[in-house]
């Protein structure tokens, strides 16, 4: 298992500002990021996915939601790896053990 990890426990509507946990794996701020870094992501799914079917997006446009797609990719790629012994992480290194 890997350590404790700064995650992000989504936006304050009242003030607009983000919220950050030092989580550790398994615990109930970790599920509450794992929570909203899904929901961040299946949003970017859903407005990256309405722009291409549009098609009249430019490429500089289309250029400019990369970063964030690969954000939401690799804190998916995270969250899936987290439990899984062995696994790799999204550096591509073997996951710490027990």
């Amino acid at each position: 298992m890997s350590g404790p990890r700064l995650r992000s426990l989504g936006v304050d509507p009242a003030t607009g500002r983000e919220g950050f946990a030092d989580t550790r794996p398994g615990g109930l701020l970790d599920a509450l990021a794992d929570t909203h870094a899904l929901k961040a992501a299946a949003v970017l799914v859903t407005v990256v996915g309405a722009v291409l079917e549009a098609g009249r997006a430019s490429d500089a446009e289309l250029a400019a939601f990369v970063p964030a797609l690969c954000a939401a990719l690799e804190e998916c790629v995270g969250i899936m790896s987290a439990d899984v012994d062995g696994g790799v992480t999204a550096e591509g290194s073997p996951a710490a053990g027990p």
